[in-house]
């Protein structure tokens, strides 16, 4: 099995590193903050009525205001954003004299989106497909036009201007051409569907992939989704940077469509929404592995187990589940294949039960992917009683399908470190240090230096940037980085990102080091490390965890780094 996945591997890191799907991965992560702010308001306007309290339609509608504009226009802002990040991509492969204006692909992108998506009325326009119902059309103007600027800007189709006119007054002329290319192209794409189809290209493209959206939330869509996340994962590749691409237009629109079935007295009846990834398929994480953590700690008889369990409770909780995955292992191991595949399906097939056969409403709120999922299940779908009643369920389901697989598992680790317990008896050898209860790997030469690294080394007015998938381990470790630098004094600072987010970051760092669940991304980060001249370090599993758990060697590995920037180290 492994080296079947294996041969599989490079395919998949293929995949998940597409500049076409990493800018709508990465468009979307930008967008978030408009999505979580709009469900604030949201939750105070209609929680409420959960306990019987409804607000006057004046304080309702003022409300909704923040929401109206902020996730109403959401599908504009994100062709906004998935334009930039294409666009910082394709620049890439340019000369920096020769660069695309990435404020120019932006404002042209949405110029061109509001043409597509606006519905002209007799007193007004309806806003409708600039929310919600617009994204695919959105991420579809967000990807043509970058690629008409590369094209004009690479092959010098522009107006030119002496070199004795300032550059910002001929960046303004330079712009002109690809900017009226774009537009011009989207203008005539809308005046042939209105004319042939009667409709604007979004609402064309919503009726088209109606089958597909009916499709995604049937049981063996749903199956198929968070099987596919946790089978990437099992092979090494972070699953949600290649799924959640494809499903976020349907989550986001399926969550506005629940929310509205609501207000209007009806059941939020769509399964497939935001927080269903978040909560319900990954429960803890992807593979579910929230209970798994606690069986770890408290029914594990193996030391190394015991250990893992203990380290990873408490980010598996808040659904930072890389300690687990790296630590038992479970990504690549055997025994961990068919429950780390199952338990999503089994969580959101039983999500689907409660919905559609016990009339539970369905999730209508958006709520940060960190919370816990048994406080964000019913926080989400408006405190549902029968939300508690799920969540109770499905952690005793995911312990009885991981239970047997964790047991054979807890017997051989035992059994080995009881044969090498008897072996040190007998023969006086050494343990090797991943069966001794710790989660990291036997230490080396290098492992010792990096412990006793001499921080006093490391340059003045430092800065680390560390990148995982979704800022969570990502953030403890430069927590753990800036917290003994601020004790020690030292002249260092770390910040932590989502990969995708705010990565114009890089340019101001010294050092970029990559978690390794986003391995796949590599050559991608090297393309803008090397373009800014800031090294850039991607680390092993256990290698990072470890990291993540131990702040002197993490700061000592920092200092290694930083003392020898001049070569780049994997």
């Amino acid at each position: 099995m492994q080296k079947k996945v294996e041969k599989l591997k490079p395919l998949f890191e293929k995949i998940a590193a597409n500049q076409y799907i990493a800018a709508i991965r990465d468009g979307f992560i930008a967008a978030m903050p408009i999505i979580l702010f709009s469900s604030i308001f949201l939750m105070i306007a209609y929680v409420p009525n959960a306990w019987g309290f409804y607000w006057s339609d004046n304080v309702t509608n003022n409300l909704l205001t923040a929401y109206n504009y902020s996730m109403g226009l959401l599908a504009l802002f994100v062709t906004g954003t998935t334009a930039k990040n294409l666009t910082d991509s394709k620049n890439l492969t340019l000369p920096k004299t020769n660069q695309v204006n990435p404020i120019s692909v932006i404002m042209a992108a949405e110029i061109s989106f509001i043409i597509l998506a606006i519905v002209p009325l007799k007193n007004g326009v309806d806003l409708t497909y600039m929310g919600t119902q617009g994204l695919i059309a959105a991420y579809i103007v967000g990807l043509i036009t970058p690629n008409i600027y590369h094209v004009c800007i690479k092959n010098n189709i522009t107006i030119k201007l002496p070199p004795q006119v300032p550059q910002n007054i001929a960046q303004t002329f330079k712009d002109l051409i690809p900017m009226a290319s774009t537009v011009t192209l989207f203008w005539a794409i809308d005046l042939a569907f209105r004319q042939l189809s009667g409709v604007n290209l979004p609402e064309f493209i919503i009726k088209l992939l109606s089958p597909l959206f009916s499709a995604s939330e049937s049981y063996l869509g749903l199956s198929i989704i968070a099987g596919a996340m946790a089978f990437f994962w099992f092979c090494g590749v972070q699953g949600p940077s290649i799924v959640q691409p494809a499903v976020v237009p349907i989550m986001i629109a399926n969550t506005a469509a629940n929310l509205e079935m609501y207000q209007a007295g009806h059941q939020a009846s769509h399964v497939l929404a935001m927080n269903t990834m978040d909560y319900v398929m990954n429960f803890g994480g992807t593979g579910s592995t929230l209970v798994l953590a606690y069986i770890f700690m408290f029914f594990a008889k193996s030391k190394q187990l015991k250990a893992v369990g203990t380290a990873s409770f408490i980010p598996g909780t808040f659904s930072v589940n890389e300690p687990i995955l790296f630590g038992t292992p479970i990504i690549m191991n055997p025994v961990f294949f068919l429950p780390f595949i199952l338990t999503p399906i089994v969580n959101v097939c039983m999500f689907k039960f409660f919905v559609d056969v016990l009339g539970m409403n369905s999730i209508m709120y958006t709520m940060p992917w960190t919370l816990p999922g048994f406080i964000g299940i019913p926080v989400s779908t408006g405190f549902a009683p029968l939300s508690f009643v799920y969540v109770a369920l499905i952690i005793v389901l995911d312990i009885l399908v991981y239970w047997p697989f964790f047991k054979t598992y807890d017997k051989t680790l035992l059994a080995d470190e009881i044969a090498k317990e008897e072996n040190i008896q007998t023969n006086g050898t050494d343990v090797p240090a991943d069966q001794d209860g710790d989660v990291v790997v036997a230490t080396t030469d290098e492992d010792h230096n990096l412990q006793t690294a001499n921080e006093n080394a490391i340059p003045e007015n430092s800065t680390v940037l560390v990148l995982c998938a979704g800022g969570g381990t990502s953030g403890i470790l430069a927590n753990a980085l800036n917290k003994l630098a601020s004790e020690r004094s030292l002249s260092l600072s770390a910040a932590a990102r989502a990969f995708g987010q705010d990565m114009d970051l890089i340019q101001d760092m010294d050092l970029v080091i990559l978690a390794p669940q986003m391995d796949s991304m590599k050559d991608n980060l090297r393309k803008i490390t090397d373009k800014y001249g800031v090294k850039m370090v991607s680390t092993s599993g256990k290698q990072y965890i470890e990291l993540t758990r131990d702040g002197d060697k993490a700061l000592a590995f920092v200092s290694e780094q930083l003392t020898n920037k001049s070569g780049q180290k994997e």
